[in-house]
């Protein structure tokens, strides 16, 4: 790869910290992930956590995707808005969110939006309110195939959720979702393998049932998994961090040829004694969740230690402090991208080196119209 692929001609129209976003690494992504499927754009449902971006939606529906995978009903909005034809809520709904889901349903008529149940007393509550609208659901039984995050495990709970379905008539089973997020080995033999014995008895639940119901759907794993399930004819595959990819996943997932789409621009704004620059890439501008070592990963700059951040600082430890002056800017991979993107308001549009356009980062709010 090009070490300066990243160079911004134009950089002094973007501002730091911010995150910029290479259309033609975007496109690369979204074509390598349709590959993956062989083209078969029914088994593929991005998931819109990563990128969070209407602009990003138009041209996933551009590119033919029409299904994706939503957290949150803000994120089901946006991809309704740019005109998806389903949407899955794969968060089992609770509070205000059953209404807000049930506004969203009614006001896009044209999107089918779904969502999980993973026990008994979900599915009456969302049944009774969805009755009282005259609405019929989509639900997707949620499968805890392992992560132990959530989800219902096979066995008799299973069979109890499934008879008591027959008598909600304002929810319309679709099939089974199984996410197994857990499974990040490196050595993509190791993970296959433990991904499939993991959704070994969800596959044969799968089957049975599809005697009474063949229409079912059977929805598998995220990006970690992705290369496993598209391996498998039967299962829809719901990838997110590859439309844009970052540090951590190229690290462990050797096997999936995504590119850098996103990448943080931070500049010096002090060298405070020998041996240190400082940048204004603090933790409220890349995702902290990792040690300091595993946050961000610059691409122009070699020998160097990222020693501490604060709210707005980063420090680091260079070999070549006398390189480097105040206002030089660096660009960095973060380690996650789903979060660090939710920490921003919009993304800058490289095209052909130059900053053309500005895209917002919609739906990092809780609550747009619903």
């Amino acid at each position: 790869m090009d070490k300066t692929w990243y160079e911004i001609k134009n950089v002094d129209v973007v501002d730091s910290p911010s995150v910029v976003l290479y259309l033609d690494h975007l496109k690369f992504n979204v074509q390598e992930m349709m590959d993956l499927v062989d083209g078969d754009l029914t088994r593929l449902m991005p998931h819109i956590k990563t990128n969070k971006m209407p602009k990003v939606m138009e041209h996933l529906l551009a590119s033919g995707i029409t299904k994706f995978k939503a957290s949150t009903i803000s994120e089901a909005e946006i991809a309704a808005e740019a005109g998806a034809k389903s949407v899955l809520i794969a968060h089992q709904l609770v509070g205000p969110k059953i209404d807000r889901f049930l506004e969203l349903t009614s006001h896009f008529p044209e999107t089918q939006f779904s969502t999980l149940i993973d026990n008994i007393g979900s599915a009456e509550l969302l049944n009774q309110k969805a009755e009282k609208k005259g609405l019929s659901i989509p639900i997707y039984i949620d499968i805890n195939n392992g992560m132990n995050r959530s989800g219902i495990q096979i066995g008799p709970q299973l069979d109890e959720l499934m008879d008591y379905l027959k008598i909600c008539k304002s929810l319309h089973f679709k099939g089974l979702h199984a996410y197994d997020g857990h499974l990040r080995d490196v050595d993509f033999t190791i993970r296959k393998q433990k991904i499939e014995t993991g959704v070994k008895d969800v596959d044969a639940y799968f089957e049975a049932l599809r005697i009474d119901h063949p229409s079912a759907e059977l929805i598998c794993g995220g990006t970690p998994s992705f290369t496993s399930h598209a391996l498998q004819q039967q299962r829809i595959t719901s990838p997110g961090t590859c439309v844009l990819w970052d540090w951590g996943y190229a690290e462990k997932l050797s096997e999936q040829n995504f590119k850098y789409a996103a990448l943080l621009v931070t500049r010096i704004i002090s060298k405070p004694t020998e041996g240190i620059i400082t940048v204004d890439l603090g933790h409220k501008s890349v995702a902290a969740e990792n040690p300091i070592e595993k946050r961000v990963k610059f691409l122009n700059i070699e020998n160097y230690e990222l020693l501490s951040q604060s709210e707005e600082h980063g420090v680091i430890k260079v070999a070549d402090w006398d390189a480097w002056k105040v206002g030089d800017v660096l660009y960095g991979v973060p380690y996650h991208i789903c979060p660090t993107i939710n920490l921003h308001d919009e993304v800058s549009v490289i095209e052909d080196g130059l900053k053309k356009d500005i895209w917002e980062i919609t739906a990092r709010k809780r609550r747009l119209t619903f």
